[in-house]
């Protein structure tokens, strides 16, 4: 009796592994593999070619061009090289393809990419989808077509000013209206193109997740609520399954994810008889294939040197985790978090910082402490940024941050300068719009006893905020570099290397300028000549020390305005570059020099 139970319960475990369709075999069975969440984790890569070499296709559910230093470096280049190189059919993308701005995430899909990327939902500025809803192959005898899907919440997981024009309209979408409906019509008629082009499975390729608080747009909300699907692949969760699920109609449809950092590579199977297999391969049981891992540290010898620079020290382990192994930070303040807005705050004299825990992503072990580390992370490529605020939007912040609290949330919020007390026995009434954006709290609050700097959180005063622009809506902000006058417009004796970095600076301003230009960060130079600084002063002792004044008065004969500028007349200058009031100056050089540089005039008569 107990042989036959254990028997009977080995069927079941090889029966869960399949999945019994209705469409037309392929003449063998075909080998599909997939990933998702790689998050530049790319040494694995070269064991995913080991796996590619028995299979038939490759294909990718999101979030691989960021994560790491390989990512930050190149803005997600260097992956999409090795990507072409292992020959991936297809992928979708996960809300941290776009973490470097909408233009060079586009650059990386229409100009780098060998393989397509795949969208139902993701809509371009004409409110069409940006990319083809769907890829068909056809293998052995068969058709197979991947459905794209990406997760609506990457407007906020991912900098929302990079889906807006410069007024703050959003001109990009992902089908997130209607409580969920939007989306699942734009993946249903999506799934009835593919059957109605001749596709014999057809296989949604996702980037959404099973967290509930990505409701109504999780993976299993999406099956659920179409029809059609044969099997879905998943990403965004970070989640380790390979199961089922039941479709609209009571279908099973095969349903996988492969946690993160290529723990594992998902492989299905659709059988020569019709039935699909699936399951999670283990790469620690895979060994790696010659070929892939030279071809891979070609591009790590690339930033090898910089990523082992030490910058710093730790006597303690620096962390993300609980002793449980679990993300601690996007539920409570870790150490690593609190250090990370503790820099914020010191770094811009704010009176509070702002860290959301899903942008700490890696821990520092005690000793040194490298730049690699540090791009670990925060790898992100953000901006730091200093805001006013009111008590009262402070507190709105604190709330929306512990809405899923005790759950995990990217949004908990690791903080410098306050203090406060999360109720979880209170309901979070935190209301968001349809782009998962905050909107008000209808009801009690959870967060209580908020003291800033020793003192009960006013809800009236205004206090500064430090954080980056992913936190801080808005994003923008302005960057004014200090150059000379000496350099690009005049030129000394003796000065080259002093002329050479100050020209420098100005290309660096022009440079930055275009680049920032879509976060809506302006970046200025103010080129200086002579101002009466402590620098100054002591230039004219050591050239005159019995009349300092003398030789100071000297330079001053040689501009037109018979003086040296005033310190603070170049910190206003500063001031209005970075304001409001130059919101539309950016690339530019401001001469202050009381028109020393200006070119000479001559009076020329006629007779």
């Amino acid at each position: 009796m107990r042989k036959f139970l254990s028997l009977l319960l080995t069927m079941a475990m090889v029966l869960s592994l399949a999945v019994t369709v209705n469409a037309a075999a392929p003449k063998e069975d075909i080998t599909i593999l997939h990933t998702n969440d790689v998050h530049c984790d790319y040494e694995k890569y070269a064991k995913v070619a080991t796996l590619h070499k028995s299979a038939d296709l490759l294909v990718d559910a999101g979030d691989h061009v960021q994560g790491g230093v390989i990512g930050t470096l190149s803005k997600g280049e260097y992956i999409v090289d090795i990507m072409n190189y292992l020959k991936y059919d297809a992928a979708v993308p996960g809300n941290h393809e776009f973490d470097y701005g909408m233009d060079q995430f586009l650059h990386i899909a229409k100009d780098l990419a060998k393989y397509p990327y795949i969208s139902a939902n993701f809509t371009g500025k004409d409110g069409k989808p940006y990319f083809d809803a769907y890829k068909m192959f056809e293998v052995k005898g068969v058709k197979v077509a991947f459905v794209g899907v990406c997760t609506p919440e990457t407007f906020t997981k991912s900098t929302p000013t990079y889906f807006q024009d410069a007024n703050g309209n959003y001109i990009y979408g992902f089908c997130e209206g209607n409580n969920g409906a939007d989306l699942y019509n734009a993946v249903q008629k999506a799934i009835d193109a593919a059957k109605a082009a001749g596709a014999d499975y057809v296989i949604g390729l996702g980037h959404l997740g099973i967290d509930e608080q990505s409701s109504p747009w999780m993976s299993k909300e999406v099956i659920a609520n179409t029809t059609g699907f044969d099997a879905f692949i998943d990403g965004h969760s970070h989640s380790t399954f390979s199961e089922t699920i039941k479709d609209k109609s009571g279908k099973e449809v095969v349903f996988e994810q492969t946690g993160t950092k290529l723990a594992n590579v998902g492989k299905i199977i659709i059988k020569a008889d019709g039935t699909i297999t699936h399951e999670n391969v283990d790469l620690n049981t895979v060994e790696p294939d010659a070929e892939a891992a030279a071809y891979i540290q070609t591009i790590t010898d690339k930033f090898d040197a910089l990523q082992k620079q030490v910058v710093a020290k730790t006597s303690v382990e620096l962390t993300i985790n609980g002793a449980d192994g679990k993300r601690a930070v996007r539920n409570a303040e870790t150490n690593l978090g609190d250090l990370c807005a503790d820099a914020y705050r010191i770094l811009l004299g704010a009176d509070i910082a702002f860290v959301n825990g899903g942008g700490v992503r890696a821990d520092i072990n005690a000793g040194d402490i490298t730049y690699g580390d540090i791009i670990n992370v925060h790898p992100f490529g953000n901006s730091a940024c200093l805001v006013e605020v009111t008590g009262q939007q402070l507190k709105d912040a604190l709330e929306l941050g512990s809405a899923a609290y005790p759950g995990e949330s990217g949004g908990f919020l690791q903080v410098s300068g306050l203090t406060y007390t999360i109720n979880a026995d209170i309901p979070s009434s935190v209301v968001k719009n349809d782009k998962s954006e905050f909107v008000k709290v209808d009801g009690a609050y959870r967060v209580s006893d908020i003291m800033v700097g020793g003192q009960p959180l006013d809800v009236s005063k205004t206090y500064t905020l430090a954080s980056h622009n992913y936190m801080l809506k808005q994003g923008g902000g302005s960057i004014v570099i200090a150059s000379s006058v000496t350099g690009d417009i005049v030129a000394d004796a003796g000065e080259a290397a002093y002329a050479m970095t100050k020209a420098a600076l100005v290309g660096l301003t022009k440079c930055l300028a275009v680049e920032y230009a879509n976060r809506n960060i302006r970046v200025n130079c103010s080129q200086l000549g002579y101002a009466r600084t402590p620098m100054v002063e002591k230039m004219a002792l050591e050239s005159n020390p019995e009349d300092p004044e003398s030789a100071i008065n000297d330079i001053a004969r040689g501009v037109p305005m018979k003086r040296l500028a005033k310190p603070i007349e170049v910190g206003e200058l500063f001031a209005f570059l970075g304001s409001d009031e130059a919101s539309y100056l950016t690339g530019s050089q401001v001469v202050i020099d009381g028109g020393s540089t200006l070119p000479e005039t001559m009076s020329i008569g006629t007779n």
